[in-house]
C-alpha cells in the first residue's frame, strides 16, 4: 500500500461510502449531504476531553489572563498604562495584518489545489464532506502560528512608523542613516515574511496535488495537467518577484559587509558585488515575468532555460567573480584601492559610538610627583580611594549584615557634600535575603519580612582601628556621623531576586532586630497595587499560583501587593527596547533611597560601523551592537517603587523615536532635580565599550589604521586580572578644580608602558565629555604592570608578603590606581590581609609609587611621607559629629598634620577625647579605636612642639 492509498483510505467515510446516486440526491463529495453517518462518541472519551479542556483552561489560560490583568493594574499604578496599551495594540495590529492575508493566501491556494486536483483524478473522486473545513483549519493554524511570530516584532514596526532623521547620510547611496536604522529592517522583515508565506503556499499546493494524484512521474518525465502548471507557475512567479525585491534591498546590506579590510562596503563590494546584485535583481524579475507569460502562452522549456541562465549568471556574478577580483586585482594594491572606504569605516565607527567628539590632549608628565604638588592638589589626594569593591563587600557582610536574612548585593561609589566639602564615599544597601530566613513560613516571607533596612557608608580614604572601614553610616537602626538625611531607610525595591509581598496588612512588618524584641512597623506609602477586592485576590492567587492570597485573613481594604520588586526586572518590563548597565546604584536623596539606572539606546544597523564583539561575559549584551548612546537615566524609589525615565541626550534620534512612540514614558532631563543630578555618573559599561573601541579607532590616519601601527590595549597579555575603569575624584590636567570622573589607562599593544588614559566626566556642566591624555612615545611612563613589578622587587615588601603567606594569611591586592597629581602621576595600591579560613579582609598597607620609587605604610599619609621624604598635607579636615552635637575640624586617620599652634592642637585633642569616651559608653569600638588613633597623632605633634 503506497502513500496515496493510505491517504484515500483515511479520507473515505468509515460507516458508508458515498457516491452519486447513493441516496445523496445526486450531490457529490463536495456538496452538503442530508444523510451523514453519525458516530457515537463513548461517554468516557467525552469525559476525558472535558477534563483536558478544563485542565488547559485552569493551568494555562486562567494564569495567563490573571497575569495580563494584574500587569494592567501594575502599569496603571506606575502611571504607564498608555505604554502598556500602545504595546498591546501594536502587537495585535501586527498579528491581524499578518494573519488575514496569510490565511487568505493559504486557503485560496490549497482549496484551489484540492478542487483542481480532484477534477483531474481518473475514476471516482476522493469523497470527504468536510474537506473544506480541514483545509480552512490547516490554513488558520499555519496563519495563526506565523502571525504570533510576527507580532513579536512590534518594536521594529513602531520604529518604522515613527522614524527620526539622523541628519547624516551614508557615503554610498546618500540615504539618511534613519533609513538603515528604522526603515530597512522592517522592509526586510516584511519581504522575508511574504516569501515564507508564498513558499509555504507553493509547497502545500504541491503536496495536495501529489496526494490527489494530479501529476504523475513515470521515471522519465513529470506529467502536469494544465491547470496545475498554471497554478504552480503563478506562485513561483510571485516568489521570484519577492526574491527580486529582496535582492534589490540587499544592495543596501553591502554597507554592513563584514568581509575585507573594512566593515562595510569595500572596493570589491562597490565595483563588483553591487552591479552583480543589480543583475541578479533584474534576472529575478525577468524570471518572474517569463513564468507569467507561460500562463498565457506556454513555452515551458525555453522559459526554463532562460530562467536558469539568468539566475546562473546572477549567482556567478555574486559568488565567484568578487572573489577573483579581490584576489587578483584588489589584494596586490589593497591600501590604495580601499583607502576611501577605510576612511568611511573609521569615521562612521567613531560617530556610532560617540567618539567623534573625544578631546585628545598631548601631555608629557614630569618624572615624579613633588611634595608641593601634593599640597596644592588636596581635593584629589584626599579622595584617592583605599577600599576596593570586593574586599569591602566582604567586610560589610561580616560587620554590618547583622542577621542572616540581611545581605549586601554590591558596593557602590559616589560623592556627597559632607561638612561643606565634596567627599567620595563607598556605600551599600542592606537588603532582605529570604533564602537564609530561619523559618520561611508564608506569613514570614510574604507579610512580615517585607523589606531591607538602612545604608552602610564609609569614606574612600579613611581607615579605622584594625584595618577596618571608618563608617559614616552603619548599624540598625541607622546611625550616622555625617549630615546626610535618611528618613526612609526601608528598602522594598532593590536588586535582590524578585518575590511578592503584601503590605499594610493586619500583620506588623519586621523593621530590624532590637535587643530581645524586634522593631515593627506598617507600610505608609503608595507603592504596589491595591488588593481591595475578592476579584483582585483571585487574580493574584492565579498569577502567583498561591491560594494563601485568597484565603488569608490578614488583608485589609487598604492592603497592597508589591511585585516586580527587582528594579532591573521592573525597568526591563516597562522598556525592554533599551539595554541596561549592569550597575544599578543607590543615591540618598531628599531623605530617601533612590536607585539610579543607566540605559542605552542601540542599533546594529549603523552603516560602516563595526559591531561590538567581546568575550567579556559582563559585556555580552552589547555583542552585535554598532551604535550606542547613553540617552536615558532611570530612577526608582526604594520605598514606593515609583519609576521615572529621563531623556538626557535629546540629540539621539533613537531615543527621540521612542519618545514619539511612548510620549507618556519619558521625562525631559531638565525635570530631574539638580541635587539628584549631582550624583549621576558616566556609566561604567558604556565607558568600557567606548574605551575598547577607541583602542583602535583613535587612529584617524587610514595608513596607520591599515597597518595597525598604533593599536592600544587596556589589559596587557599575561596580566593576571583584567584592568577595569575606576571612579576617582581628581583635578584633570589643565582643570581648575577636582571633579568626579571615570578613568582607564592605555598601553601600546604588546608593551607595558603607559601611552595615555581616558577620562569620562561625570559632574554637571561637563557630563558626558570624554578626554584622552596621550603621552609621548619616546618617553617611558610606567604602566600598571611595570609598577607591580617594581613592588614585587622591593625587598621590604617582598619579605613581608612572604612572611604573611607563611603564617597562613591570604594577601589581597587591590586595584592599582593611576591618578594625575600636578604635572605627574602617582600610583596607589591598597593591600588587604585575610585569614586563610576567615572572611574579614583588613586593610594592612597602602603602597604608593612615583618616579620609579615605591613606598608603603599602614596609612596613606605615612606612605606619602616615606615616598617624598617629608610630611605633607595629604588630607583636609572633615567635620565629625562628637558628643553633645558639637563639631570640630578633625583630620582623617593617617593624615599628616599641617602646622597649627599648640592651642588648636589642644582643642582638637579635647574633642577627640570626648568623642572617644562617648563611643566607649555606646559600645562603638570601631569609632573608639579611630578616635584614639587620631588622639595619638595629635599628642605626638604636641610633643614635637
Amino acid at each position: 500500500m503506497n502513500i496515496n492509498d493510505i491517504f484515500e483510505k483515511l479520507m473515505r467515510p468509515q460507516e458508508r461510502q458515498w457516491s452519486e446516486g447513493d441516496g445523496n440526491n445526486g450531490e457529490d463529495w463536495r456538496g452538503e449531504s442530508p444523510s451523514r453517518p453519525q458516530v457515537n462518541m463513548p461517554k468516557l472519551q467525552k469525559v476525558w476531553i472535558a477534563v483536558g479542556v478544563g485542565f488547559v483552561f485552569v493551568a494555562i489560560l486562567l494564569p495567563w489572563i490573571a497575569t495580563f490583568l494584574t500587569d494592567i493594574y501594575w502599569y496603571e499604578a506606575q502611571g504607564f498604562a498608555s505604554m502598556f496599551w500602545r504595546r498591546f495594540f501594536a502587537r495585535w495590529e501586527l498579528f491581524a495584518a499578518a494573519f488575514v492575508p496569510t490565511f487568505i493566501i493559504y486557503l485560496l491556494n490549497w482549496r484551489y489545489a484540492f478542487n483542481s486536483g480532484a477534477d483531474n483524478l481518473s475514476g471516482s473522486p476522493i469523497r470527504l464532506p468536510h474537506v473544506k473545513w480541514i483545509i480552512a483549519a490547516a490554513a488558520a493554524f499555519m496563519a495563526f502560528t506565523g502571525a504570533l511570530s510576527v507580532s513579536g516584532s512590534w518594536g521594529s514596526f513602531l520604529k518604522f512608523m515613527h522614524p527620526t532623521l539622523f541628519g547624516e547620510v551614508d557615503p554610498l547611496f546618500g540615504k539618511d542613516v534613519s533609513f538603515y536604522v528604522f526603515t530597512l529592517p522592517f522592509l526586510n522583515y516584511i519581504r522575508d515574511w511574504l516569501q515564507g508565506v508564498l513558499t509555504a503556499a507553493l509547497i502545500g499546493s504541491g503536496v495536495v496535488y501529489y496526494m490527489t494524484r494530479s501529476f504523475v512521474f513515470d521515471g522519465r518525465a513529470l506529467d502536469l495537467p494544465k491547470n496545475v502548471r498554471l497554478h504552480l507557475a503563478a506562485l513561483s512567479s510571485a516568489i521570484l518577484a519577492v526574491w527580486g525585491v529582496g535582492c534589490w534591498l540587499g544592495r543596501y546590506e553591502l554597507l554592513f559587509s563584514p568581509t575585507g579590510v573594512v566593515f562595510g562596503a569595500g572596493y570589491t563590494d562597490v565595483h563588483v558585488l553591487l552591479p552583480a546584485i543589480t543583475v541578479l535583481t533584474v534576472a529575478a524579475f525577468l524570471a518572474a515575468a517569463l513564468l507569467l507569460v507561460n500562463i498565457v502562452k506556454p513555452m515551458w522549456k525555453m522559459s526554463a532555460v532562460l530562467i536558469a541562465s539568468l539566475l546562473l549568471v546572477g549567482w556567478l556574478a555574486r559568488s565567484f567573480v568578487p572573489g577573483l577580483v579581490q584576489q587578483y586585482s584588489v589584494k596586490p594594491n589593497e591600501y590604495e584601492m580601499e583607502k576611501p572606504y577605510l576612511d568611511y569605516h573609521l569615521d562612521y565607527t567613531r560617530r556610532a559610538f560617540g567618539l567623534n567628539d573625544v578631546k585628545t590632549i598631548a601631555v608629557t608628565p614630569e618624572a615624579e610627583v613633588t611634595a608641593a604638588e601634593l599640597r596644592d592638589d588636596q581635593e584629589t589626594v584626599q579622595n584617592i580611594h583605599m577600599w576596593d569593591y570586593s574586599p569591602l563587600l566582604r567586610t560589610y557582610k561580616q560587620l554590618q549584615a547583622i542577621r542572616t536574612y540581611y545581605d549586601f548585593n554590591d558596593v557602590y561609589i559616589d560623592r556627597y557634600d559632607i561638612g561643606g566639602r565634596n567627599r567620595q564615599v563607598m556605600l551599600a544597601v542592606r537588603e532582605l535575603d529570604l533564602s537564609d530566613l530561619q523559618n520561611p513560613t508564608w506569613v514570614n516571607t510574604h507579610l512580615e519580612f517585607t523589606h531591607g533596612y538602612g545604608v552602610v557608608m564609609n569614606p574612600v580614604n579613611e581607615v579605622a582601628a584594625g584595618g577596618l572601614p571608618l563608617f559614616f553610616m552603619k548599624d540598625l537602626p541607622s546611625q550616622s556621623t555625617v549630615d546626610i538625611k535618611l528618613d526612609r531607610p526601608e528598602i522594598y525595591y532593590g536588586t535582590m531576586p524578585d518575590s511578592y509581598v503584601l503590605v499594610n496588612t493586619a500583620v506588623k512588618e519586621f523593621d530590624y532586630p532590637m535587643g530581645a524584641s524586634n522593631m515593627r512597623s506598617t507600610y505608609g506609602g503608595s507603592g504596589g497595587v491595591k488588593i481591595d477586592s475578592m476579584w483582585r485576590r483571585l487574580l493574584f492567587a492565579f498569577r502567583f499560583r498561591d491560594t494563601e492570597i485568597l484565603f488569608t485573613g490578614s488583608l485589609k481594604p487598604e492592603s497592597r501587593i508589591m511585585f516586580y520588586r527587582n528594579v532591573r526586572a521592573a525597568f526591563k518590563e516597562v522598556a525592554p527596547f533599551l539595554i541596561y548597565d549592569g550597575d544599578t546604584y543607590p543615591v540618598i536623596f531628599d531623605g530617601r533611597i533612590i536607585w539610579v539606572q543607566d540605559a542605552f539606546t542601540w542599533s546594529s544597523r549603523y552603516p560602516y560601523s563595526k559591531p561590538v564583539a567581546t568575550a567579556d561575559r559582563t559585556l555580552a549584551q552589547f555583542n552585535g551592537v554598532n551604535y550606542l548612546r547613553n540617552s536615558v537615566k532611570a530612577t526608582v524609589d526604594a520605598y514606593d517603587g515609583r519609576m521615572k525615565f529621563y531623556v538626557v541626550n535629546d540629540k539621539d534620534p533613537l531615543v527621540m523615536t521612542w519618545k514619539k512612540i511612548f510620549p507618556g514614558l519619558f521625562n525631559s532631563g531638565g525635570e530631574m532635580s539638580p541635587e539628584l543630578w549631582k550624583h549621576m555618573r558616566y556609566p561604567e559599561e558604556f565607558f568600557e565599550i567606548q574605551s575598547d573601541v577607541f583602542r583602535t579607532y583613535h587612529m584617524t590616519d587610514t595608513n596607520t589604521y591599515y597597518n595597525r601601527e598604533d593599536v592600544w590595549e587596556i589589559t596587557p597579555a599575561g596580566y593576571e586580572r583584567r584592568i577595569r575603569p575606576n571612579y576617582v575624584t581628581m583635578k584633570l590636567w589643565g582643570g581648575k578644580k577636582a571633579e568626579f570622573a571615570i578613568i582607564v589607562p592605555y598601553m601600546p599593544l604588546g608593551r607595558n608602558n603607559l601611552i595615555g588614559w581616558m577620562a569620562g566626566r561625570c559632574d554637571p556642566g561637563n557630563y558626558g565629555q570624554l578626554l584622552v591624555y596621550q603621552f609621548p612615545k619616546q618617553k617611558l611612563i610606567y604602566g600598571p604592570t611595570q609598577i607591580e613589578a617594581l613592588i614585587d622587587q622591593n625587598p621590604e615588601i617582598s619579605a613581608q608578603l612572604s612572611l604573611w603567606s607563611q603564617r597562613g594569611s591570604d594577601v589581597i591586592r587591590g586595584d592599582l590606581l593611576v591618578v594625575p597629581v600636578g604635572k605627574s602621576l602617582i600610583y596607589v595600591q591598597p593591600l588587604y590581609l585575610k585569614a586563610e579560613k576567615g572572611e574579614l579582609p583588613e586593610l594592612k598597607r597602602i603602597i604608593v609609587s612615583t618616579g620609579g620609587r615605591v613606598a608603603w605604610a599602614e596609612t596613606f599619609g605615612e606612605a606619602i611621607e616615606r615616598l617624598v621624604g617629608q610630611k605633607v598635607v595629604t588630607g583636609i579636615g572633615t567635620k565629625t559629629i562628637v558628643s553633645g552635637g558639637s563639631q570640630g575640624e578633625i583630620p582623617p586617620a593617617g593624615t599628616a598634620l599641617s602646622d597649627p599652634d599648640i592651642k588648636s592642637l589642644a582643642n582638637m585633642a579635647q574633642k577627640l577625647y570626648h568623642s572617644a569616651m562617648e563611643a566607649q559608653r555606646n559600645g562603638d569600638w570601631a569609632r573608639y579605636g579611630s578616635e584614639i588613633k587620631k588622639l595619638g597623632e595629635i599628642i605626638s605633634k604636641m610633643k614635637e612642639r
